[in-house]
C-alpha cells in the first residue's frame, strides 16, 4: 500500500476536508446568514406561510444557490419539519411563536441556520433562552470536547431561564452534500464520548420549551428524502424518482416542490406512497412538543477551529 493511499485512507477516516471544501461551507454560509437576515422582514401578522416559504427559496436560487432542505416554518408548539403544503392558505396571527430554518447548497457547501420571531412581544424570554444557548454552546466549543458536554452546555443554560431543552432533537455534522452525517450535537447532558476534531462542520441548533421537553411525530408529512433507492412500480413514481436524483440528490424535498413539475395531486400523492412503501423515500413527521408547549429555536453553522469554531452562518 503506499503513501498516498495511506493518506487518503487518513483523511476519509478523519472526516477531514480539502480546502476547497472548506471554502464552499464558507461561502454558502456567507450567503445563508445574508438571506437569513433579509427574510425577517416576511415575518408579519397576515403573511402567507406560503408566500413566505417560496419567498425564501426564490431568494436562495436567485442568489445561485439551492434550498438544502425545504424552508421550515413551525409556529408555536410545533418544533420543526413543517413547510406549507402546495394550495395551503395558511398565514400568521398576531399571538404567534414563529420558527424559520433555512439552509442551502453551493457548490457542495451546506449550511444551515434558524431564528425565533415572536409575534406577540409576550415571549421574548423564551426566545432569548436558545439563542443564548446557541451562544454558550458556540463559546464553549473547541476541539477534544465531548458533544455531550456540548449538551449540557445548552441543557444548563435553557433551564436557567426557567424552561426545558427538548431532550429528543438535536444539532448534526454536516458534509458535503450530507446535511446529517451521523454525529448529533444533543441539547442535553449526554454520555457520548464522541470527541470534536479541528475541520468539521456541524449545525448546533437549541430548542427550548414551556412544555416537558419532549416532541412527537404528527401523521402530517410535507418533507421527503432518498432513503434505500429499490425497484419502483409506478410509471409516474419512476419519473418523479428520476426528477428528485437529478434536482435534489440526497437531499430533503417538499411535496409541494413536485406538485410543480407534475400536476396531478393524486398521482404525486400516490407515487410518494409508493415510494415510502417500498421504503425508497423517508418521510419526516411533522413533529410537536407532547404537552403542547411552545417552543424556540436557534441554530448556526460552525466549523471547528484549531482553538474552538468560526460561526459560518453569522
Amino acid at each position: 500500500m503506499s503513501h498516498i493511499t495511506i493518506l487518503v485512507i487518513i483523511l476519509i477516516e478523519a472526516n477531514i476536508m480539502s480546502d476547497e471544501e472548506i471554502e464552499a461551507f464558507k461561502e454558502s454560509g456567507k450567503l445563508a446568514s445574508k438571506i437569513r437576515e433579509d427574510s425577517k422582514r416576511l415575518i408579519m401578522v397576515g403573511e402567507s406561510l406560503l408566500d413566505i416559504a417560496e419567498t425564501i427559496e426564490q431568494m436562495i436560487e436567485e442568489d445561485g444557490a439551492k434550498p438544502a432542505f425545504p424552508v421550515n416554518i413551525s409556529i408555536n408548539d410545533i418544533a420543526a419539519h413543517y413547510t406549507p403544503e402546495a394550495g395551503s392558505e395558511a398565514s400568521l396571527g398576531e399571538t404567534d411563536l414563529v420558527k424559520i430554518d433555512m439552509g442551502l447548497e453551493l457548490n457542495g457547501g451546506l449550511s444551515d441556520t434558524a431564528y425565533t420571531i415572536d409575534l406577540s412581544n409576550q415571549n421574548e424570554k423564551l426566545v432569548t433562552a436558545s439563542e443564548d444557548a446557541l451562544e454558550k454552546a458556540i463559546a464553549a466549543i473547541k476541539p477534544g470536547m465531548r458533544v455531550g458536554e456540548i449538551g449540557d452546555v445548552i441543557e444548563q443554560t435553557i433551564k436557567g431561564y426557567g424552561f426545558k431543552p427538548i431532550s429528543n432533537l438535536s444539532g448534526h455534522m454536516i458534509k458535503s452534500n450530507e446535511l446529517h452525517a451521523g454525529v448529533e450535537i444533543p441539547n442535553i447532558k449526554t454520555q457520548d464520548p464522541y470527541e470534536l476534531k479541528e475541520g468539521e462542520i456541524f449545525a448546533v441548533e437549541p430548542f427550548a420549551t414551556t412544555g416537558n421537553g419532549y416532541v412527537e411525530d404528527l401523521d402530517q408529512v410535507e418533507i421527503f428524502s432518498i432513503y434505500a433507492p429499490s425497484k419502483v412500480r409506478m410509471r409516474q413514481s419512476r419519473k418523479i424518482v428520476e426528477h428528485v436524483i437529478k434536482n435534489y440528490g440526497m437531499l430533503p424535498f417538499a411535496e409541494r416542490w413536485i406538485r410543480k413539475e407534475f400536476k396531478s395531486k393524486l398521482l404525486v400523492s400516490a407515487s410518494l406512497r409508493e415510494l415510502l412503501e417500498n421504503q425508497f423515500i423517508r418521510g419526516y413527521p411533522v413533529l410537536r412538543e407532547v404537552s403542547r408547549g411552545l417552543v424556540s429555536q436557534a441554530e448556526h453553522t460552525i466549523l471547528v477551529t484549531a482553538d474552538g469554531c468560526e460561526v459560518l452562518t453569522k
